[in-house]
């Protein structure tokens, strides 16, 4: 281990835990092997340990996304909104252990850790409203000349892959992962090292929420040496990138047209219609009417 870590006097005792990844719906350990610790800021204490995902790992999460979206598409509307919703309250219901990872390895104070709970409450509830109205916003019936009935539907891409933005935010990263699963695709995740510590209490919100295991896939760990294998995964149907680095976003964009994968540019509003519609297809009909 590279970093050097103590711990507090009378913690001799303590086993600091190891956050492991969220992979279709189970709680493995990286295969790699390969974990780095989590410290308390500007200290050498130990808080914990998270896992740093390797390629297989990333395979095993497209794995899991992939055989979970159609059965996640083909539920009704509204059953993806009353689980969405039901992610609010199992995330309400550990309010205090989102706040304490917060305020222990990001040095937030208690109030903005509140503040960034409500965030993350608020995007849930947000989808959970969109998940079975927004497609009576983007859909519509064509007007056209002859006997045609035509009109334009809306279907999700499929597998997601996210890369939030290295500077941890909670309620951009819950409102990240719900526009994209609102609609009825499946995603894998690698978050931001800064923020690894909060995989754990998320990812036990989604294992409790009555989502099918594979929706939602966790990674963390070395964006640099995961970030190629996502842009080029030939089973990743869109990329979102939501950081900063115009250098990665282009390698992205050049990778990902091996598949014509659809890559998602950072976002300016993270709760809105325009946000969720990144992460659909439209596909127009034309079906004769008349005798």
């Amino acid at each position: 281990m590279a970093a050097q870590v103590e711990k507090d006097a009378g913690d001799s005792l303590k086993i600091a835990k190891t956050i492991k990844l969220f992979i279709g719906g189970d709680f493995p350990r990286t295969e790699s092997g390969r974990s780095a610790p989590i410290l308390v800021p500007k200290t050498k204490k130990l808080y914990a340990y998270y896992c740093k995902a390797s390629r297989k790992d990333l395979r095993n999460a497209v794995t899991a996304a992939q055989s979970a979206q159609a059965g996640w598409q083909s539920k009704s509307a509204y059953n993806r909104a009353q689980i969405l919703y039901r992610m609010a309250e199992m995330a309400e219901a550990k309010r205090e252990e989102f706040i304490e990872i917060l305020v222990k390895t990001l040095a937030y104070p208690r109030p903005r850790a509140n503040r960034a709970v409500d965030d993350a409450i608020q995007a849930w509830v947000y989808y959970a409203g969109f998940a079975d109205k927004y497609e009576q916003l983007v859909g519509s019936v064509n007007p056209v000349s002859g006997p045609h009935h035509n009109f334009t539907s809306s279907e999700p891409v499929g597998v997601v892959a996210l890369i939030p933005h290295s500077t941890f935010d909670l309620g951009q990263l819950v409102a990240q992962l719900a526009a994209i699963i609102a609609s009825g695709n499946s995603v894998v995740a690698v978050l931001a090292t800064e923020g690894a510590a909060i995989l754990s209490p998320l990812a036990e919100v989604l294992a409790t929420s009555d989502l099918p295991k594979g929706v939602v896939n966790l990674l963390t760990g070395d964006l640099e040496e995961l970030y190629p294998h996502l842009g080029s995964h030939m089973e990743i149907n869109s990329i979102s990138y939501q950081g900063s680095q115009s250098k990665i976003l282009a390698e992205i964009k050049t990778l990902a047209a091996g598949n014509l994968k659809r890559v998602v540019p950072p976002v300016t509003e993270a709760l809105s219609l325009d946000h969720l519609i990144q992460y659909v297809e439209f596909k127009t009909v034309w079906h004769p009417v008349g005798h």
